[in-house]
């Protein structure tokens, strides 16, 4: 079983709210292998295909994270997560589109 694991800061500014959690839960499910989100301090960890548990870590802006996957798709699992947490979720990009 292939493992993959990285750390990244959530660098958007309102956190791991609800959309951005529905944006990491979707893109998570889209894989096989299973996905772990986790904080340090204080320690928490969740499922990353689930929503709730997402947001129960209550992770806000700054905050740094792991992501651990474990399957046959784990590195690429990784990947798309750390490249969407950069992207701020997109966020940026929405409210520039609505000014």
């Amino acid at each position: 079983m292939c493992r993959a694991i990285a750390t990244v800061k959530i660098v958007n500014e309102y956190g791991l709210h609800a959309r951005p959690a529905t944006a990491l839960s979707q893109t998570a499910a889209a894989f096989q292998s299973s996905v772990t989100v986790s904080r340090t301090h204080p320690h928490a960890s969740a499922d990353g295909a689930s929503l709730m548990s997402l947001l129960a870590l209550a992770v806000t802006f700054e905050t740094e994270i792991t992501i651990e996957a474990r399957g046959p798709d784990a590195d690429d699992a990784v990947a798309a997560l750390v490249s969407l947490i950069e992207s701020k979720f997109g966020e940026e990009a929405q409210a520039g589109e609505q000014r």
